[in-house]
């Protein structure tokens, strides 16, 4: 190694001692990213600015994309020249290990057939109930009772608050293939600092809930309809503690879940109208987002994008280009979903309530009417039909 900067030496030649190797430091994961990042560059690899862990290599008709997680990576294409190619470099550089087909990332589990790709975490969700000790409890119908509002409740508080922490951030990590679960994990992750026991025991239902379905998880279709459909909605002051509403969106590339979220929004809102532009605000920022990444993956969609809402006031607002006393204050947002509408982004189309699919991230639902996590492997066409 080079002599740092302003350590003096007076015998000429010398040379530092390495006594603690990088790995391990703050500064590793940093150095890591620019080292990569520079190899694959200089072979004509470009970042993508939508996602920077994503790279890709466009060459006439062949197309290579790389994601990289901290040192894993994932090839896919359709050269498979390329694909030897850039092993082969990296091997050079760094050392890899090939591991052939994707079988198994980063705890999800990816199963292969003609009909398409099926990606669950059936291992970590069993190693889930093993932990728990849950493993021969009796199953639960759904992840949350639909008659509970979770709130800081004066119940007897948890006394072991790091291992509420510690079963909340792995109920987080299953919600990548588990979107049946994202709305009862985003309530659950808003008291990890002062839990009680209410909370514990709605967390270990979650964990029981799951234990009738291990296996469930995401199904791609390769003969799917390359066109993106959003379903968005709110749930007007359902936090009991402050009185904010909850947002709530998913997106379909065709018939397959790509993209979903439960957030509680940032201010109050002093009507259902506005919660619901305020989640419709959102999910077109989503949108945006997807339509930029499916650019740099070379995805080319047959169709505009179509987001759903049921709130005809807040398909008004959106219509409406003179701004009243009672939505000044939602300028910025209405300038926003506005501008994306004139510009193409994506039509804006009402949906029935009974349809609204986003409902269930926004609201613990009843089991005769909790479809969605029935048909999460796969969308129902008739949803779509308008």
């Amino acid at each position: 190694m080079s002599i740092p900067q302003g350590v003096h030496h007076s015998k000429p030649n010398q040379v530092c001692k390495l006594l603690k190797s990088l790995y391990g430091l703050k500064q590793a994961s940093r150095k890591w990213y620019e080292k990569l990042t520079g190899v694959l560059l200089d072979q004509g690899y470009v970042q993508s600015i939508s996602d920077h862990s994503l790279f890709t290599l466009h060459h006439g008709d062949k197309f290579t994309a790389l994601l990289v997680y901290v040192d894993d990576k994932i090839l896919a294409g359709n050269s498979l020249e390329e694909f030897s190619r850039v092993k082969h470099l990296l091997d050079m550089q760094f050392k890899i290990k090939d591991l052939g087909q994707l079988k198994y990332f980063l705890g999800n589990e990816v199963a292969h057939s003609k009909v398409g790709i099926t990606i669950c975490q059936r291992k970590y969700c069993l190693d889930l109930l093993h932990d728990t000790g849950l493993l021969g409890a009796k199953p639960a119908k759904t992840p949350l009772d639909n008659s509970v509002k979770l709130h800081q409740d004066t119940a007897k508080p948890y006394e072991d608050i790091a291992g509420y922490r510690r079963l909340v951030g792995k109920l987080l990590y299953l919600t990548t293939t588990r979107p049946d679960i994202a709305f009862v994990t985003q309530q659950l992750s808003q008291f990890l600092s002062s839990p009680t026991q209410t909370h514990f025991d709605t967390a270990c239902r979650v964990v029981r809930y799951l234990k009738g379905s291990p296996g469930r998880g995401l199904f791609f279709r390769r003969d799917a309809t390359l066109q993106l459909l959003g379903f968005t909605d709110a749930d007007w002051a359902g936090c009991l503690d402050t009185r904010r509403s909850t947002s709530g969106y998913c997106f379909f590339l065709g018939s397959s879940l790509i993209s979903w979220r439960a957030k509680k929004q940032h201010t109050v809102s002093r009507s259902s109208s506005e919660a619901e532009y305020r989640a419709l605000s959102f999910a077109s920022c989503e949108l945006q987002w997807l339509v930029y990444l499916l650019v740099d993956l070379n995805v080319k969609c047959i169709k505009p994008p179509v987001l759903y809402c049921d709130n005809q006031s807040a398909l008004h607002i959106v219509d409406n280009p003179v701004f009243l006393e009672r939505t000044k204050h939602l300028e910025i947002d209405c300038h926003f979903v506005r501008d994306k509408l004139q510009q193409g982004i994506f039509k804006l189309l009402p949906i029935h309530t009974s349809c609204q699919l986003a409902d269930f991230f926004t609201k613990p639902l009843p089991p005769k009417t909790d479809y969605f996590a029935s048909c999460c492997m796969e969308v129902t066409p008739t949803v779509f039909a308008k």
